[in-house]
């Protein structure tokens, strides 16, 4: 039996479009590999440019600006996507890199000075928050509020607080201090872009600072807790990486591959469109189901096996095309620099207690992450 889900499995067999519900709309899912990677390229066809409807389910009811640049097209979107790249690419700056790695050995330190860790939020959400820091050139003391939001910053408001709203304030406030006092960090850069001759808008400023936040924090949280779990399941992972370092890479990108944290995105048809199919109406919506392409027989060999050697590995959990993730460098430093200190220092986790996390949907039901994992780690 396989550690990770597919649950698409029987309906990429017979259908190349499975159609699902969502908050009472039904929408096809695309579910082979091939088909989502071109669906995710044709942008003409499978449109970004529909604020609040490319998550699934949408987002009208929890943020109240367009997240930017995700929800735009080419050419705005490549503008757009120019301003904030910078700042994404510091997760290839030695320096960036270096502190990272220096607060998971911290943090695992402190676990294994602890008879038990939750991981969820005593570690995957303070490595989360902190490492952002580092990658947004502000004091690793701001993590502190963003902890506070819990795991998603829309899903996880105070009991009587409307959803996000928290977030949103935090993000006005510190965009509006940047303007009076720019410094070298993402909300100063964000007050004194220029985009087409002009300045940023407040609401665009905040569309963009939103998915910095909102974008990479819950996947990033279960993707590690998913790795904590497998880990704890399989001691001779330990043995392998341990053994052959060079392969925490291509460990990585399966690990990746195998947890797809984020199980689909939504794409708009500008007109109607027939979906492998499916009939779409004008300004319709579908799905790209990334965690379907993942386990795709015909892209991978095996492909309920985790194999921390695969390659090629042309999964895509970090999309594909022209909105292929702005984080994902930041990602895949903080799960290789994860790998390499737990091979390093720790010699078994043994798992305590488990709650998955669980996406129960009309067609499918599809555990990725969790929501408590309690575990105990062992030193070498």
């Amino acid at each position: 039996m396989s550690d990770f889900d597919d649950p698409f499995r029987p309906h990429r067999k017979d259908e190349e479009a499975l159609p699902c519900s969502f908050q009472g709309e039904t929408l096809p899912m695309i579910l082979r590999h091939h088909q989502v990677r071109a669906a995710a390229k044709d942008w003409r066809k499978f449109s970004s440019d529909a604020p609040f409807r490319i998550p699934i389910p949408s987002e009208e009811d929890v943020r109240t600006m367009r997240q930017l640049p995700i929800e735009t097209d080419p050419p705005e979107h490549t503008a757009y996507r120019k301003i904030v790249e910078p700042f994404f690419k510091r997760a290839k700056n030695p320096e960036v890199i270096s502190k990272v790695e220096r607060l998971i050995a911290e943090l695992l330190d402190e676990a294994l000075d602890r008879d038990a860790v939750e991981v969820v939020r005593e570690f995957a959400l303070p490595l989360q928050s902190k490492a952002l820091t580092y990658l947004l050139n502000v004091d690793e003391s701001e993590a502190e509020e963003w902890i506070s939001w819990g795991t998603h910053v829309f899903r996880d408001a105070e009991s009587g607080e409307k959803p996000g709203q928290a977030f949103e304030s935090y993000l006005k406030r510190k965009l509006e201090h940047a303007k009076a006092n720019p410094g070298q960090d993402l909300f100063s850069a964000l007050m004194t872009a220029d985009f087409e001759g002009q300045t940023l808008s407040l609401e665009e400023a905040m569309g963009f600072a939103n998915l910095a936040f909102a974008g990479g924090r819950d996947t990033v949280i279960h993707t590690i807790s998913s790795v904590i779990a497998y880990l704890s399941k399989h001691r001779e992972a330990f043995t392998y990486l341990r053994e052959n370092p060079k392969h925490i890479v291509s460990a990585s990108e399966e690990f990746f591959r195998v947890i797809s944290p984020l199980t689909h995105i939504g794409r708009v048809c500008p007109v109607e469109t027939d979906v492998h199919g499916l009939s779409v109406e004008e300004k319709g919506r579908v799905s790209l189901c990334w965690a379907s392409a993942n386990f795709d027989e015909a892209a991978f060999e095996s492909p309920s096996e985790v194999r921390l050697d695969r390659k090629p590995n042309p999964h895509v959990a970090f999309g594909a095309g022209e909105h292929l993730c702005l984080g994902a460098a930041h990602a895949r430093l903080i799960v290789r620099a994860l790998l390499s200190r737990l091979s390093d220092k720790v010699d078994q986790i043994r798992l305590l207690n488990a709650e998955e996390h669980v996406e129960n949907e009309e067609r499918y039901r599809r555990a990725v992450g969790y929501e408590s994992l309690t575990v105990q780690f062992s030193k070498r």
